[in-house]
């Protein structure tokens, strides 16, 4: 086995809080061990703030331990209430059911399952199946009120409104790393900072029905130096599936981060070692942005798609070291300048150029704005460029003559871009 996956794993920024941090780092050191995440299935896919657990679970993997994926089938039926200010939708068996299916394909992208390296598990097997009175009896009494009631997570919603429902979910979490601990002897669970309560109620009601030493571990919960809440764009979830965040747009929106988070980020979501990510920053902010962004997407999309993601801005932009000198051992100095270039393309058919187009509905039509009081408030404030020329009206016909093998660059402010085609 390589190197301790704590060190490793405190080093790069993943830990926040442990129950008990000298015996899991020893724990972790000595011996190959089961961990597990869990994830609800809340949506049809994951996003950007899933990749914390995401790359900590590969962490383990690669330091040899195995990792267990939990699709919360079943406790997305009471829905989490930690760090949510209302109750969250309720969503029908069905909607679970199938958003289950679209994110239990996504794992496949991170962890290898072969040989059991990792598990793929569903707590809808045994959550659905429980009888009420008999969980409340055998689960419910090793739980105090009193205590679940200090928990932050129930704290923080209990002036706003906390529904029964959601007051059982802490048992139905804590019943998880039970089933885990006793049928694949899973010694650690790991999760948000807001799980903290759920994972030490967890812990405590595994050791009282099995005797039982099991471990928590929680990770920072993480806010971009604007103060966002990470993974988000515009107000916009940025999503792990391609058909609903284009790889381009991910690889945007690494791209684009504030300069405070790029040594963060580049700990978090990426395997450049350390010396690495440290020092790439101070030498080059914008070269270490583009690093960031073709190692996370190279990640998520592959390494043929993070290249073209990379040549496609680099067409547009131009390179932060035109000639790919950087010393570095990032995979993006192995990847071509001059390959064709990938920026979203939107289709607009039996479109007439003859009589000219207006500017403002293209951009409407490609999804740049909502709106066509938008897009004059977006030219109106210079952020409006065709074909890297700024607009400077909004009265522009496009012509034919502004065509570039059939189409045209829009670009919306610094991130956002499409490619028009007129077929």
């Amino acid at each position: 086995m390589s190197t301790n996956v704590f060190t490793t794993l405190r080093e790069r920024g993943f830990i926040y809080q442990t129950t008990d941090e000298t015996a899991l780092e020893q724990i972790l050191a000595a011996n190959t061990i089961t961990c597990y995440v869990g994830f609800d299935a809340t949506a049809d896919s994951l996003h950007v703030g899933s990749l914390v657990p995401i790359m900590a679970l590969m962490h383990m993997q690669r330091a040899g331990h195995r990792p267990i994926a939990l699709l919360g089938g079943g406790t997305t039926m009471v829905g989490d209430p930690s760090g949510k200010t209302e109750m969250r939708q309720m969503l029908t068996v069905e909607q679970i059911r199938q958003y289950g299916e679209r994110i239990r394909s996504q794992f496949a992208t991170y962890l290898s399952f072969d040989n059991d390296k990792a598990l793929l598990l569903n707590n809808a097997e045994w959550l659905i199946p429980l009888n009420y009175i008999e969980f409340l009896r055998d689960i419910g009494r090793h739980f105090s009120v009193n205590r679940m009631l200090a928990a932050e997570s129930y704290k923080q919603r209990l002036e706003s409104g906390l529904s029964f429902i959601e007051f059982n979910y802490m048992l139905l979490q804590s019943y998880d790393f039970y089933v885990l601990a006793r049928d694949y002897d899973c010694l650690l669970q790991m999760g948000g900072q807001d799980q903290w309560g759920n994972i030490v109620a967890g812990s405590d009601l595994t050791r009282r029905m099995m005797g039982k030493q099991v471990y928590g571990m929680t990770f920072p919960l993480l806010m971009t130096a604007s103060g966002e809440k990470f993974g988000k764009s515009a107000g916009n979830a940025v999503w792990l599936d391609r058909n609903l965040t284009l790889p381009y747009d991910f690889y945007q929106y690494w791209r684009n981060i504030d300069d405070a988070d790029v040594e963060k980020c580049l700990g978090l979501f990426t395997f450049l070692p350390m010396e690495e990510v440290k020092r790439l920053p101070g030498e080059n902010i914008n070269r270490a942005k583009e690093i960031l962004a073709f190692e996370a997407t190279a990640i998520t999309h592959g390494f043929e798609t993070a290249a073209a993601a990379y040549t496609a801005a680099a067409g547009q932009f131009g390179l932060t070291d035109p000639e790919g000198k950087v010393k570095t051992v990032s995979r993006i100095t192995d990847v071509p300048v001059n390959v064709e270039s990938t920026v979203p393309t939107v289709t607009l058919a039996g479109k007439d150029l003859s009589g000219g187009v207006w500017i403002v509905s293209l951009f409407v039509e490609a999804g740049l704005c909502a709106s066509n009081g938008e897009v004059r408030r977006l030219i109106k404030q210079g952020g409006a460029y065709l074909n890297g020329e700024k607009i400077v009206s909004d009265t522009l016909n496009i012509s034919e003559a502004d065509l570039d093998a059939g189409a045209v660059l829009l670009q919306a402010g610094k991130k956002r871009h499409k490619r028009i085609v007129f077929a």
